[in-house]
């Protein structure tokens, strides 16, 4: 299982604009995510979801181990993963996280709830952030080497970092 892609899922669902059953289509889809029909009971518990992964990530960013795992933790208790071995599509045998007949929201919860945990246990509580950028508040699951990262995407990153030069070219005018 890859755990990561998991955790990634869930950060860019907090980010995504997803509004109803067809956006949670297009997002999915745009991420070749599952080849399931999204049906209209999925949208509230998805819009459920991502509130409740938000505080998380912004409990890592915070440095607040211990609210992280909390989190997690409840989040476990309340969305109870059922992981399964299965072998389908000439695949050897993988795990699977949601029962075959779980919803697309059921999937997606278990997904996402896995895989932050997974990136917790493997890699401690503080990999997840929210973007330093003043002009965002996207989530991001950091997986560089040093844990450097500060920044949702590499735009984000760009635009701070040439806000700053031109800060302290404008600060070295003036001087």
């Amino acid at each position: 299982m890859d755990f990561i892609r998991y955790a990634d899922l869930a950060a860019s669902l907090v980010n995504a604009p997803i509004e109803s059953s067809d956006d949670l289509a297009a997002y999915l889809t745009e991420r070749q995510w599952l080849l399931r029909r999204v049906e209209d009971r999925d949208l509230a518990p998805i819009k459920r979801l991502r509130r409740e992964l938000r505080p998380i990530f912004s409990a890592s960013d915070a440095g607040d181990e211990e609210a992280v795992v909390s989190g997690i933790n409840a989040l476990l208790t309340k969305h109870p993963v059922a992981p399964h071995i299965a072998g389908h599509d000439s695949q050897t045998w993988h795990l699977h996280v949601a029962e075959r007949g779980s919803t697309v929201a059921a999937l997606i919860t278990a997904e996402c709830i896995m895989g932050l945990a997974m990136i917790i246990v493997d890699h401690g509580a503080t990999r997840l952030g929210v973007c330093s950028s003043d002009k965002c508040d996207n989530v991001f699951v950091d997986t560089s080497p040093n844990q450097s990262r500060r920044y949702c995407t590499d735009r984000c990153s760009s635009r701070a970092n040439v806000a700053a030069y031109r800060a302290r070219r404008k600060a070295g005018a003036h001087a």
